[in-house]
């Protein structure tokens, strides 16, 4: 019996890597078909029209906000419109801030207004007080506790242009840290150099944040041309800023990701989920943060869904339209709350959520056992200028939460040299957006999307623990 059962583990042993080693591919029908999709993709107009339809019908949609209800009714709405089989809301609830007026003005010898906005998050309140400069985050964060009473900290630190968007970090942390940072030394207001590399008198918002424990203070962000012009007075000797903010938390309200579901031609539970954040902030329209979003993985998920049905991959494509991104991934937090348990039927994730510059690069982690199926994703995207980037993570800022519990992950990582010249500003417009690089960018998708639903195979989607949230 001993040697029987002896035996026994042994085959299982020898079985085991043989079973975890089987390798995923792409079959090289649907590789062929992928080339007709890449050709439909790049004259089809329908991202467009469903951005137009979205910036024009709702508008700005901050969360929480009666535009926050008609944009889920024109999601549901559009996703019949494009054919999606199945479609359904799943509720997400979260404190409500709104804006109502804001103002500021340099008071005494060089009185004159500036271009500001409140950041999200910021309480109301009619604050004034000599400026105090920062070059950094940091450089406020040393400030000793209680030298900037009766002061407004500012906070001047210029963000790089660049295609990655690496500076962004640096700056938005700023934002976010900044007013408690200043609260520590005592301020009584805080005021931001816009995270932003657009050189108009638009100023960009954004969410902040304030420790728990602390008075929270009016929180503000500059347009870039007046903070250079703050700048510039608070160097020429001390300068006194009236600042006032009619904004602030509301009660809670309760919004829904809208998702659209396209049938593959097998009838298992697996997908592939791509999407964007319905949500944006009230300045402008919300056309590339993140209209765009939307407006690509809608109409990838219905370019794959006019293929009849044999025809589609086995896999059904999730496109996902998340709710409160701006306030903190609120959607994506209660899609991945709802959905962990099933995290092995989520074969692998992409969000848009980067504008429609052109996509330059496609990254992804995957397992051994994925990486030639991850090959040749990468070289059917080749065609559409794509580099491949292996080995590099990430997958969008919505679907974090779900690939913290195990969900696969992919990059398509858009050109964001322009971005940030509008985003969270009164500039992000529908004119900010490129034709032919949004065609690009749903090329792009479909093909992500049929490919990776078509494999034979798996990229790795298994249960794990996720890391501490930042939020």
């Amino acid at each position: 019996m001993r040697t029987f059962a002896t035996a026994v583990i042994a085959t299982l042993l020898l079985a085991a890597p043989l079973a975890a080693a089987e390798t995923t591919r792409i079959p090289e029908a649907a590789l062929a078909r992928a080339e007709g999709l890449r050709a439909q993709a790049l004259a089809d107009d329908t991202a467009w029209r469903v951005i137009e339809s979205l910036t024009t019908e709702v508008g700005p949609r901050l969360a929480g906000s009666e535009a926050d209800a008609r944009a889920v009714a024109w999601a549901k709405a559009k996703f019949a419109e494009l054919g999606y089989e199945r479609i359904w809301t799943e509720p997400v609830t979260f404190p409500k801030w709104e804006r109502r007026h804001e103002s500021a003005r340099v008071v005494g010898a060089h009185a004159q207004p500036l271009a500001v906005t409140a950041l999200g998050g910021s309480p109301a309140g009619i604050v004034e007080g000599e400026v105090v400069r920062f070059d950094s985050l940091a450089a406020l964060e040393a400030a000793a506790p209680g030298s900037l009473a009766g002061k407004l900290a500012f906070v001047d630190l210029p963000m790089p242009r660049g295609r990655d968007g690496h500076g962004y970090g640096l700056v938005s942390q700023a934002r976010y840290g900044g007013p408690s940072a200043a609260i520590r030394a005592g301020a009584i207001g805080f005021l931001l150099r816009s995270a932003g590399t657009g050189s108009h008198r638009h100023p960009h918002t954004g969410g902040t944040h304030f420790a728990p424990g602390l008075a929270p203070i009016p929180a503000a962000a500059l347009a870039l041309p007046d903070a250079d012009q703050l700048a510039r007075l608070t160097a020429l000797g001390p300068t006194r800023v009236r600042l006032e903010l009619d904004c602030g938390w509301n009660g809670e309200y309760t919004s829904e990701n809208v998702i659209g579901e396209i049938a593959g031609s097998g009838d298992g539970d697996e997908m592939v989920v791509i999407g964007g954040h319905l949500d944006s902030w009230d300045l402008g329209t919300g056309a590339i943060d993140d209209g765009a979003g939307i407006g690509i993985t809608m109409a990838a998920g219905h370019l794959i869904g006019r293929l009849p049905r044999a025809e589609r991959p086995a896999r059904r494509i999730r496109v996902i339209a998340f709710a409160n991104e701006e306030g903190g991934l609120v959607g994506g937090r209660a899609y991945a709350e709802a959905h962990h348990e099933a995290v092995r039927t989520h074969l692998i994730g992409a969000e848009s959520d980067l504008g429609a510059g052109r996509i330059y690069a496609f990254a992804t982690k995957v397992p051994e056992h994925a990486r030639e199926a991850a090959a040749q994703l990468a070289a059917a995207l080749a065609p559409l200028g794509i580099e491949y980037r292996p080995d590099t993570d990430g997958c969008g800022p919505d679907l974090y939460p779900i690939h913290g519990h195990g969900m696969a992950c992919a990059a398509l990582q858009q050109d964001a040299t322009r971005y940030f010249d509008v985003q969270h500003s009164a500039a992000d417009t529908l004119d900010a957006i490129d034709r032919e690089e949004l065609a690009q960018n749903v090329a792009a998708y479909t093909l992500f999307a049929f490919l990776a639903a078509a494999a034979e195979g798996d990229f790795g989607s298994a249960p794990q623990t996720p890391p501490p949230s930042p939020w």
